[in-house]
C-alpha cells in the first residue's frame, strides 16, 4: 500500500485504541475456545441488563429448525410494559465464532431505554463447530418464533426491525434476504452496524485496511475451503446477492478506517440502485467497534445519536 493512503483515526478514539496495543491478529482455530473463555469474563451480568431497575429481562429456549438445537433468546424490555412495543430482533458480533446473546448489548439497552422497544437478542450456533448454514438459519428461526409469538412477548408485530453489529450485521442482512425470499416476517427495517458482508476481501479498504482479526478466521470457520470462492450462498455472504430489491429500509453505518468500510458503502449504493432505501453513514476516523471500545467519544456518542433518530423516524411512520 502507497505510503498516506490508509485513512486517519479519529484522535479521541485512537487513545483508547492504543491502549489495547497493536492492531488484532488473525485469531488461531485452536484459540478460538480461549477467546470465548476470554468473553466470557466480560459478559454482562444481570445486574448490567437491568440498568438501575429501568429494564426487565427474560431469557427464553425456543425451537430451531427441526433436527437441530434450541435456540435461546434474551428479551428485553422497558420496565412495566404493558402494551405492545416496537420490537427489535438483535444479532451480536463477533466473527462467527464467539459471543453470545449478551454480546455488544449496552447499544440496546440505550435502545429499550431511550426509545422504548423490546429487543430480543439470539443465541446462535458458532463455528466453526457449527458452519455455515446454522449460524443464519438459527437466527432466522429465532426471528420466526418472534413474529409468531410477538404478542406475548409484548411486541407490535407491525413494528419489527432487525438490527446487528459485525458478523451480526450481516447476519442480519442475511436473514431479511431469507425474509423475503421465504416469505417470512415483515419486517419494518434493518439496522447494519458495521457489517461483515463479504468473504471474498477485493475491496480495497479490505485490503489496506488491518481487518479485525476475528472475521479473518470466522469466514474460514464459517465457509472452510470455500470461502472467496464462485459457490458461496448469499445468506453466508450478503454481498454476494444478486438482486436487494424488496428489502426493508436499511440503517448502514461503519468507520472510515474500518475494513468493512468498502463492502458497507457498496451495499447501500446497491439497494439504492434497487429502488430500496437505505440511509448510509461513514463516521471518519471510525475503526471497527469504535463505538464499543470508546463509548464516550464524540464520534461515538453521535453514531450512537444518529442512530436512535433513525429508529424513532421509523417507527413513527407505523404508529
Amino acid at each position: 500500500m502507497a505510503a498516506g493512503t490508509r485513512p486517519p483515526i479519529d484522535p479521541e478514539a485512537g487513545a483508547v485504541l492504543a491502549q489495547f496495543g497493536p492492531a488484532s491478529e488473525p485469531v488461531s482455530m485452536a484459540a478460538i475456545p480461549a477467546e470465548r473463555e476470554a468473553r466470557k469474563a466480560r459478559r454482562l451480568t444481570d445486574d448490567d441488563l437491568r440498568r438501575g431497575g429501568a429494564v426487565e429481562f427474560e431469557e427464553l429456549t425456543v425451537p430451531g429448525l427441526p433436527g437441530a438445537a434450541d435456540i435461546p433468546l434474551l428479551v428485553c424490555r422497558p420496565a412495566g410494559t404493558v402494551t405492545p412495543a416496537p420490537g427489535v430482533y438483535y444479532m451480536h458480533g463477533g466473527g462467527m465464532i464467539v459471543g453470545d446473546n449478551r454480546t455488544a448489548m449496552p447499544i440496546m439497552l440505550d435502545w429499550v431505554e431511550r426509545a422504548g422497544v423490546i429487543v430480543v437478542s439470539v443465541g446462535y450456533r458458532l463455528a466453526p463447530e457449527h458452519p455455515h448454514p446454522a449460524p443464519v438459519e438459527d437466527c432466522y428461526a429465532g426471528l420466526t418464533w418472534t413474529a409468531a409469538h410477538a404478542a406475548e412477548l409484548s411486541i407490535d408485530p407491525e413494528r419489527l426491525l432487525i438490527a446487528g453489529v459485525s458478523a451480526g450485521g450481516g447476519l442480519g442482512a442475511a436473514i431479511a434476504l431469507m425474509a423475503r425470499d421465504r416469505g417470512g416476517p415483515a419486517l419494518v427495517g434493518q439496522m447494519l452496524t458495521w457489517p461483515m458482508l463479504d468473504d471474498r476481501y477485493q475491496t480495497p479498504s479490505s485490503r489496506e485496511l488491518e481487518p479485525d482479526g476475528l472475521s479473518v478466521t470466522g469466514w474460514r470457520a464459517l465457509l472452510g475451503d470455500a470461502r472467496g470462492g464462485p459457490d458461496v450462498s448469499a445468506y453466508a455472504a450478503p454481498a454476494r446477492a444478486a438482486d436487494l430489491s424488496g428489502l426493508p429500509p436499511a440503517y448502514l453505518d461503519v468507520g472510515s478506517a474500518d475494513s468493512f468500510r468498502d463492502e458497507t458503502i457498496d451495499y447501500a449504493a446497491r439497494i439504492w440502485r434497487a429502488g430500496g432505501a437505505a440511509e448510509l453513514h461513514v463516521w471518519p476516523g471510525g475503526f471497527h467497534g469504535f463505538e464499543l471500545m470508546a463509548p464516550d467519544a464524540a464520534i461515538s456518542v453521535m453514531a450512537a445519536e444518529t442512530r436512535i433518530a433513525w429508529l424513532r423516524r421509523l417507527l413513527r411512520g407505523y404508529q
